[in-house]
């Protein structure tokens, strides 16, 4: 009886597990309007205007943003929702449009922040 018991609790988990939703993937057009309307205007085009060393292209990402190379876009989530130094920090937003901005982020970076034709 136990091991019924066990068996019909096993399938009863693989069955939650197994219908679960799939995570969804960040919307980056969205998050390119929350970068234009919350961080152009220190960060237009992927610069920095308060401290230009520190810009979302790829390299400097990778050299002054922590965990970057091993965090990737969990990384810039973190510093847009917590910020640092001068950079304001932006919980308000909301864990989706945070996340939809920081993919909007590491697309831009990885795409040299080159305009889409």
């Amino acid at each position: 009886m136990k091991k019924l018991l066990s068996i019909v609790l096993l399938a009863i988990m693989f069955v939650v597990v197994a219908v679960q939703p799939p995570a969804l993937a960040a919307d980056t057009a969205n998050g390119a309007k929350i970068f234009t309307g919350n961080c152009a205007a220190c960060h237009a085009g992927g610069k920095n205007t308060i401290m230009p060393m520190k810009t979302l292209k790829k390299e400097a990402l990778t050299k002054y943003l922590k965990d970057f190379e091993a965090k990737g876009v969990e990384a810039i989530v973190y510093q847009v929702t917590n910020g640092k130094a001068s950079m304001p920090a932006f919980k308000r937003l909301g864990d989706t449009a945070i996340a939809d901005v920081s993919a909007y982020v590491l697309e831009q970076a990885e795409a040299d922040w080159k305009k889409k034709k």
